[in-house]
């Protein structure tokens, strides 16, 4: 049966941009104000903290992973900045290490931080299935693969991009997975950690050409139709239908804006069962018919 969150990961297609390591020393403060850039940060000595927006500032220690899957407002600072501690400037020390605070006293924290792109023209809609941020602690694995990323990045070595696109996939699985449970916010990873939810979204992922409806996917869920509605709209945030809707779009518009298929094999694909009834819907949902939308894309 497919696995939702692989198949999500993939569609994003993410790609590198940059990594670095940042040390920091005394007193010291960053803060930027991305345009839904995915933002990494892998603590490897020392402590730090972030606030993203409004928030509550979080805690950051050796060891920990945070992924802001699409970072807007945010700030990172030592545990010992003020509020009113303007932010620092980097000082370059060699290619790809940089200083904040105090340029000549000692490190107390570094980390590996770095941003990546996804290049799905769906990337919004997907992500809203997943958490603002995500924060681990103590996964190994994660520390490596940062590692792993900022060596490729750095390299020329032959097939470097499809080297990093895999290992920034991994790095993605890894942390959603990590920071998957009950506890989770509404969303794919809380649905996929309820035994209930999850097997209707496998069942939709696994075939998404199928004529599914609310009755039969909580037949396969082995819950009452109403019981399975409530319970699927509170946990992933959305109705069963409007996901299954969103998702076979998101599927739509990968075929589309790769070119590897007609109009009817697509629609074909992605559950229609005539050309004209896919363009319809796609239309409605998207604002363009699919030819149009697979032009432009192809212009970009």
């Amino acid at each position: 049966m497919a696995d939702p969150l692989t198949q999500v990961v993939g569609l994003l297609q993410p790609s590198a941009g940059f990594s670095k390591l940042v040390e920091g020393a005394g007193a010291w403060r960053v803060s930027r104000a991305e345009a839904g850039r995915p933002f990494y940060c892998a603590v490897l000595e020392g402590s730090a903290r972030l606030t993203l927006g409004m928030e509550a500032p979080v805690l950051l220690q050796a060891g920990d992973f945070v992924l802001v899957p699409a970072a807007h407002d945010f700030s990172m600072a030592s545990l010992s900045a003020g509020p009113s501690l303007p932010d620092s400037l980097p000082t370059v020390l060699r290619p790809g290490v940089y200083r904040l605070g105090d340029p000549d006293g000692p490190p107390s924290s570094r980390s590996m931080v770095g941003y990546c792109r996804f290049a799905s023209p769906d990337a919004a809609l997907l992500l809203s299935l997943l958490p603002r941020l995500l924060h681990v602690r103590g996964q190994g694995r994660l520390l490596t693969l940062v590692q792993l990323v900022d060596d490729e990045s750095r390299a020329a070595r032959p097939g470097r991009e499809v080297v990093l696109q895999r290992l920034l996939e991994v790095l993605l699985i890894e942390a959603l997975r990590a920071t998957a449970g009950p506890a989770a916010p509404s969303g794919l990873l809380r649905g996929l950690a309820d035994d209930r939810v999850a097997v209707a979204l496998r069942r939709m992922h696994d075939s998404p050409t199928a004529p599914w409806t609310v009755a039969q996917l909580a037949r396969a869920a082995a819950l009452s139709r109403s019981a399975f509605f409530d319970r699927f709209r509170r946990v992933v945030g959305v109705t069963p239908m409007d996901y299954l809707l969103h998702w076979r779009m998101a599927l739509a518009k990968d075929l589309l804006r790769r070119g590897v298929a007609g109009l009817a094999e697509v629609a074909g694909q992605v559950g229609y069962s005539s050309a004209s009834t896919f363009s319809t819907a796609f239309a409605r949902h998207v604002g363009l018919p699919p030819g149009a939308y697979a032009r432009a894309r192809a212009a970009e």
